[in-house]
C-alpha cells in the first residue's frame, strides 16, 4: 500500500504530460475556475537580450551605430517628344529634328486636371524661361524660369518683366518642381494652375497668349541677361487648349524659306528695279 500511492502519483503526472494540446483541461489551463484570465509567465527575454540581436542584425559603422537609410530618390523622367502635336503642345527653336535635348530651346506644355504641366530645356548651364505676353514685346510679362544654382540644383522662379528687367515675384504658382543640370543643359519640369485670380503680374492660362522664349548666364543663382539680343517670339498667340509641334529654326539654320528672307528678298528686288534707269 506504501509503495502503490506514489506510483499512482507518477501515473497521473505522466498523463498531464502527454495530454493533447487540444485537450479542454489544456485549454482552461490559463483560465480560473470561472474562465478569467489566469497569471501568464512573465517573458524570459530582457530589452538587452532583444537590442543585441536587433543591432546584430543589421549593418554597424566603426562606432557601432546603424547607418542611416537615404531615402529613394525618383530619378528625373526624360522629355517625351513622341507625344508633341499628340498628348502636349510643344515649340522646338534650333537645329530641324532637334529633340528635348539637342534643341537650343525647348517647351512643351499640357494640362492635367485643373493644372498646366511644363517641361522646360535650353542649351545653358544658368536659367531657361517662358514668358507670356499680350503682344511680342518684353515687358508687363508674367515670366516662368528654371534657374540653376551654385550648389547645382534647379528651381522654379516667377517673375515679372518690368521693361527689360525680370524682378523676381515672391508669389510663385508653381508646384511639383523637377529640374536636373545635365550636360550643360538646364532641364526642368512643374505644374501651374489653369485659372489664377486676376492680377497684374499673373495672368490666366486658359486664354491665349504669345510666348516669350529666353535662356542665359546666372550668377549665384541670380539669372542675369539673355545668350541673343532679340529672344524668339511665337508668331502668334498660343493657346494651351491647342496641341501643335512647332518649330523655329535657330539663325543659323534659317532658309530662303523664312518669312524674314522672303521679305528680304523683295524688298531688295525692289531696290534694284527702282533704282535701275
Amino acid at each position: 500500500m506504501f509503495l502503490l500511492h506514489p506510483l499512482l502519483q507518477i501515473s497521473v503526472l505522466l498523463d498531464a504530460v502527454s495530454a493533447s494540446p487540444t485537450d479542454d483541461n489544456v485549454l482552461r489551463a490559463g483560465h480560473g475556475e470561472h474562465g478569467e484570465p489566469g497569471h501568464e509567465e512573465p517573458h524570459k527575454d530582457s530589452y538587452s537580450t532583444f537590442a543585441s540581436e536587433f543591432l546584430e542584425s543589421r549593418y554597424l559603422s566603426d562606432e557601432g551605430y546603424p547607418f542611416p537609410t537615404a531615402p529613394p530618390v525618383d530619378p528625373f523622367a526624360r522629355i517625351k517628344v513622341s507625344d508633341c502635336g499628340i498628348t502636349k503642345g510643344c515649340i522646338r527653336y534650333g537645329k530641324p529634328g532637334c529633340d528635348a535635348e539637342t534643341c537650343e530651346y525647348f517647351l512643351s506644355f499640357r494640362r492635367i486636371g485643373t493644372d498646366v504641366e511644363f517641361e522646360m530645356s535650353a542649351d545653358t548651364d544658368g536659367w531657361v524661361a517662358v514668358g507670356f505676353s499680350s503682344d511680342k514685346k518684353m515687358g508687363g510679362d508674367d515670366v516662368m524660369g528654371c534657374v540653376h544654382d551654385d550648389n547645382g540644383r534647379v528651381r522654379i522662379h516667377h517673375f515679372y518683366n518690368v521693361g527689360q528687367w525680370a524682378k523676381e515675384i515672391k508669389r510663385n504658382p508653381a508646384r511639383d518642381e523637377e529640374g536636373i543640370f545635365e550636360n550643360n543643359r538646364v532641364t526642368c519640369r512643374f505644374k501651374r494652375p489653369l485659372h489664377v485670380p486676376r492680377e497684374e503680374t499673373l495672368v490666366d492660362l486658359h486664354l491665349s497668349w504669345y510666348y516669350l522664349f529666353a535662356w542665359g548666364p546666372a550668377i549665384q543663382g541670380s539669372i542675369t541677361r539673355h545668350d541673343i539680343d532679340s529672344p524668339p517670339v511665337s508668331d502668334r498667340m498660343i493657346s494651351i487648349y491647342k496641341y501643335e509641334d512647332i518649330f523655329m529654326p535657330a539663325t543659323a539654320y534659317q532658309t530662303f524659306s523664312s518669312p524674314f528672307c522672303l521679305l528680304l528678298i523683295v524688298a531688295l528686288t525692289f531696290y534694284l528695279l527702282m533704282g535701275t534707269p
